[in-house]
């Protein structure tokens, strides 16, 4: 597994992260036990990078990791953790809560769930618009000073509170959607981060599925599939987006490469600050990816999956209309 390093300041991680939401019902029903499995087979395959955080399944996704990464050497693997996404019982968000007070305590919160005494990567998961981001950082900073963080994230902002957050603190990296058909953080985020030497993880790397090569037409979601009301996800859009992903296929294939392996490639050629987080909650996908961080494409390969999936081809939001507002760029 090819190491890179998150930003200037950041530390040093696999060329590829897990992403575990998936394992606690963000997708329907997960298996336990095949997702401690996949975290194991993860680890085993040189992956360094886990990401989580405090809201996936309500604290279930930071218990699962706690319980398949018991008896590891904590120096072997690093935490991304994201917090400050209000919940309630059922699939109901209440906003965010980004106060000093709270970053320390959902951080409190974390580490017991964890069964850690520090967390590599911490980072508010949206921008709370009632509280500076100054003020968010500056307790960040002081977990930091004492040593229950390591680095500080960001997630889904913009390059104004990127400057204003690194001002404050040293940004070791930027979590934020970046894939073939969700490119608009090429525009100004991209060019912010690399000035300020700051990295970037990028989840969505196969748009939560849709451009796996392994959704098909009239596929419907399942009970407690967020995926059920994604706009590129929906009747007249999912259909142009397929044909997209059909048109990747011919690329891939005539490679000898899934589909998959090309769209996490692609993220990956975008630049050795950049680390494509896979949110496999089985072997199986897990194994699929895996070899894509492996993969050199040359300029020619890079042109024709463009060709196949140009930037702006998608139809359709990332996100239904009511999360749209609290992201820092689009689509």
């Amino acid at each position: 597994m090819q190491i890179r390093t998150l930003g200037s300041t950041g530390p040093a991680v696999s060329a590829l992260g897990l992403g575990a939401m998936g394992m606690s019902g963000a997708y329907g029903a997960a298996d336990r036990a095949e997702s401690i499995a996949t975290v194991h087979a993860a680890l085993e395959a040189g992956v360094t990078l886990i990401d989580t955080g405090d809201f996936y399944g309500m604290g279930h996704n930071e218990s699962l990791l706690a319980e398949a990464l018991r008896g590891r050497d904590r120096d072997s693997y690093r935490l991304s953790v994201k917090f400050g996404m209000l919940r309630g019982p059922g699939p109901v968000f209440g906003g965010h809560d980004c106060r000093p007070e709270a970053v320390r305590n959902f951080l409190a919160y974390s580490l017991t769930r964890l069964g850690t005494d520090h967390i590599d990567v911490y980072r508010p998961a949206r921008l709370d618009p009632a509280v500076p981001v100054e003020e968010t950082v500056g307790a960040i900073k002081e977990m930091i000073d004492a040593g229950y963080v390591r680095h500080l994230g960001l997630s889904e902002v913009d390059a104004a509170t990127i400057r204003r957050a690194h001002a404050v603190h040293p940004v070791a990296d930027l979590q934020i959607e970046y894939s073939l058909i969700s490119r608009a953080v090429e525009a100004d985020v991209l060019p912010t981060l690399r000035e300020l030497g700051i990295g970037m993880t990028a989840y969505g790397v196969l748009g939560r599925g849709l451009i796996s090569g392994h959704w098909s037409a009239g596929h419907t979601a399942g009970p407690g599939d967020g995926r059920a009301t994604g706009p590129r996800f929906a009747g007249g859009n999912v259909e142009h987006n397929l044909a997209l992903v059909e048109a990747l296929r011919r690329v891939a294939e005539a490679k000898g490469r899934t589909v998959a392996q090309s769209a996490i490639a692609w993220v990956a050629a975008q630049g050795e600050d950049i680390v494509p987080l896979v949110g496999a909650r089985t072997r199986e996908r897990l194994a699929e990816a895996l070899p894509a961080a492996e993969l050199s494409l040359t300029a020619d390969d890079l042109a024709e999956i463009e060709k196949a999936v140009p930037p702006g081809a998608a139809r359709g939001d990332r996100y239904p209309a009511a999360f749209m507002s609290g992201l820092g760029v689009g689509n």
